[in-house]
């Protein structure tokens, strides 16, 4: 913590801005301790606060604002990509826009403060196409709750951020020891989630047309046809095929005992 405050004292407003955006567009950098340790830097004098929170706001909504209307031209693509680093990447758009769907726009006021749902946050509303100015005032909101609480909590606990820096550089080599521990346990199990979810990267498919050929046979009795979108679900104009049921993805281990065991189940999904 030292450090990053030492480091934010010489190169000023303009590193808090830079971390702030970069995880605003989904980079893994701490932004929460950048704020943390400017709001050390302002209690002790080295920067200003007027200056800095105005702008530490304006580049966490900038880069917002860059993924919101990523989602827009972009939808599924981006929410794929930006879930790539999950074990489970159809896991993490779908509790991502489950909790949209419950929490409508108030995500967005929170979704900075959810691991996961932070970063989805912008281009789900941008692909449910949600209006750019409504988005703006809920993002702004969500923006300004998240930079004064950490820029808060380093401005009253500086001297507490000292005292714990001070215990590390005292503990030395046992510090690095334990965080190398604990980065080879974490590499560990991430790799027992990718193998273990593995299973599910490979869906068997049938062609819409084979579908179609055998809904208008004498088979037709033993299909069942099973909608469980969730991304898009719940808009207006959304239409479902003829005869499908709808389950809720989230709930998959309730839902699937209610399914017929005496038919063929086809799934469709976004």
């Amino acid at each position: 913590m030292t450090d990053l405050i030492s480091l934010i004292s010489r190169h000023g407003y303009s590193i808090v801005a830079a971390i702030v955006f970069a995880e605003a567009v989904g980079m893994p950098v701490p932004a929460a301790l950048a704020l943390a340790a400017a709001g050390a830097a302002v209690a002790g004098n080295v920067l200003s606060a007027p200056i800095l929170l105005p702008l530490a706001i304006t580049a966490m909504v900038l880069g917002d604002t860059l993924l919101f209307l990523a989602g827009r031209y972009s939808g599924w693509a981006l929410l794929g990509f930006l879930c790539k680093v999950s074990a489970n990447p159809e896991t993490c758009i779908l509790r991502s826009a489950e909790s949209f769907y419950k929490r409508g726009k108030t995500t967005l006021v929170i979704a900075k403060f959810i691991p996961g749902v932070n970063t989805m946050g912008p281009p789900l509303a941008g692909s449910m196409k949600m209006p750019f100015g409504q988005f703006l005032r809920f993002d702004s909101m969500g923006t300004v709750l998240y930079v004064f609480a950490y820029f808060t909590l380093g401005f009253l606990g500086r001297d507490f951020f000292k005292a714990i820096s001070s215990g590390f550089q005292a503990a030395g080599h046992g510090i690095e020891e334990v965080l190398l521990a604990g980065a080879v346990v974490y590499v560990i199990y991430r790799i027992w989630l990718l193998r273990k979810n593995r299973v599910y990267r490979v869906v068997p498919r049938v062609q819409v047309q084979e579908l179609i050929d055998k809904l208008a046979s004498e088979e037709a009795d033993r299909i069942l046809v099973v909608d469980v979108r969730s991304h898009g679900y719940y808009d207006t104009d959304t239409a479902r095929i003829k005869g499908s049921i709808r389950i809720e993805p989230n709930n998959l281990e309730e839902e699937l005992k209610k399914l017929p065991k005496n038919r063929d189940v086809y799934l469709y999904c976004t």
